[in-house]
């Protein structure tokens, strides 16, 4: 099924008789939706983009390399950076900036910029009952009662089919640098991370590759902004790491390339075995890569986000055990549930949430398995 406009889309989910498996562009299948391919692609066209209120709404099924085109044109951009789970899922197809929405994919800069969810200003979608709904609006404001739009976010689906989204977007900067240090083990770049991010140097991105585009050990802090801004705050952050080996790499090429492959998790690409994604607090990340003893590993979030990848079949969250955070097994096939057990008060609330928008269960099923 592929509707065509908002109104296909309510009639499709209205009639349906069985689950529907909500997809756009299937470049992120995480998870094991089953039922009806209900294709959102149609859904597609940028509705209204205005760089002066920097506002841009969307068709949901609109790729999302057409939005970013149209914003780069008028010298803007997503700051949130979202992900591209293509080289990391083996996948094809064109992302979509529902898809996006719903799974609340968000990268490096999500540190200093914040998340998708807090980008996302209004929605609109179908329950699963065929009903259109509408919540949010243009501009950033407080509301009462439900939160749709960042409920709506990470739902991936499940409460509702997006058919429309508006997003606040930012002017992109004038110039970005990384600076680099050498050769620290887990333990001591988590600390440098954490110097660089407690600095008043406004970091957009911290990262760890212990084994790095040359095969060794590499920490990375980003800074971006006006060109004599940067570089100001890149040689002030350097003399931050005493006598470590620090270097600053400014060629925008390159800077952009490093923070695509954090981004991606480009060293991963291609690897045998299975990708987990785990959130934690940055101070626990060196402890909780010690217990996992994955086959290589990359810290980004200053080392609250770690991807591991372990051998196939490998139970992540038995070797981890109790943690403050979560492990989400992003690729890779076996019983073990791809998303982390919720806790009885959590369940209760999800159950509650979906039977409200969604009382037939049809939107997305085992999505969250």
């Amino acid at each position: 099924m592929k509707p065509g406009s908002e109104a296909e889309l309510a009639e499709m989910v209205r009639d349906a008789t069985g689950g529907l498996r909500v997809r756009g562009g299937g470049t992120r299948p995480v998870g094991s939706g089953a039922g009806e391919v209900l294709d959102t692609t149609g859904l597609s066209g940028i509705h209204l983009y205005e760089p002066g209120a920097l506002t841009v709404v969307a068709g949901a099924g609109t790729p999302l390399s057409e939005i970013e085109r149209r914003l780069d044109a008028e010298g803007q951009r997503l700051a949130f950076e979202p992900m591209d789970h293509r080289g990391l899922l083996g996948t094809a197809g064109e992302s979509t900036i529902g898809g996006v929405v719903a799974a609340n994919v968000s990268g490096p800069r999500r540190i200093q910029a914040g998340a998708c969810r807090d980008f996302l200003l209004g929605v609109r979608f179908v329950d699963g009952q065929g009903t259109v709904i509408k919540n949010g609006g243009r501009v950033m404001k407080n509301v009462t009662g439900y939160d749709l739009v960042k409920l709506m976010a990470g739902s991936r689906g499940t409460l509702g089919v997006l058919s429309e989204v508006s997003l606040k977007v930012l002017p992109k900067p004038e110039a970005a640098a990384t600076i680099l240090i050498d050769g620290l083990d887990d333990a001591q770049a988590v600390s440098a991370m954490a110097r660089g991010l407690g600095s008043p140097f406004d970091v957009t991105g911290a990262a760890h590759l212990p084994e790095g585009p040359d095969g060794h050990a590499v920490t990375l802090l980003r800074v971006e902004g006006f060109s004599e801004s940067v570089d100001y705050r890149a040689d002030t952050m350097a003399t931050l790491f005493g006598d470590l080996p620090v270097r600053v790499e400014r060629d925008p090429v390159r800077v952009a390339q490093l923070w695509t492959d954090i981004r991606d998790v480009a060293p991963m690409k291609g690897a045998n075995g299975d990708v987990w994604r785990i959130s934690c607090k940055p101070s626990d990340a060196p402890a909780l890569v010690e217990a996992l003893a994955p086959t290589s590993h990359i810290f980004d979030w200053g080392g609250g986000l770690i991807w591991a990848l372990m051998p196939e079949g490998t139970d992540a969250r038995t070797r981890l055990g109790m943690i403050d955070g979560h492990a989400t097994r992003v690729r890779g096939a076996g019983t073990t549930p791809v998303f982390p057990p919720e806790s009885a008060p959590v369940a209760a609330l999800t159950r509650a949430i979906r039977q409200r928008f969604d009382p037939r269960g049809i939107l997305n099923p085992g999505s969250f398995h």
